[in-house]
């Protein structure tokens, strides 16, 4: 496992752009697949983009496809979200995960075992 934080989060306009960060500890990040999800208020926690090991892989859900862009740094073990044209329904709380290094759905809550404590992004119109 690794441990998770997640920073960035705020209060925007909708058609604002937000970057969210996620800083982690132990010395086998980059050997971990990383994923961001969200959960709004009274809803299941959904996912939204997952990066591989190699940098280079990345993988979105349909509703932010196109406006979002997950990135990493290993030499700085960090996870990015890069949220642009924001809308009401973004809103929610952001949790950065880190996988269980034995494969899987990117898409499924069951892949992760590290989470965040996550962090609270509003849009508003």
């Amino acid at each position: 496992q690794v441990q998770l934080v997640e920073s960035g989060g705020g209060m925007v306009q909708a058609g604002d752009s937000l970057k969210l960060s996620c800083a982690a500890s132990g010395r086998t990040f980059s050997s971990h697949s990383m994923a961001w999800f969200r959960q709004a208020l009274g809803k299941e926690r959904v996912f939204v983009a997952q990066i591989s090991r190699r940098p280079g892989v990345t993988y979105y859900a349909d509703s932010v496809k196109g406006r979002f862009i997950i990135s990493r740094d290993n030499a700085k073990n960090m996870v990015y979200l890069q949220m642009n044209s924001l809308k009401p329904e973004d809103t929610g709380i952001y949790y950065c995960a880190g996988d269980r290094d034995v494969g899987g759905s990117p898409d499924s809550r069951l892949t992760y075992d590290s989470w965040g404590q996550g962090t609270q992004v509003t849009v508003f119109s």
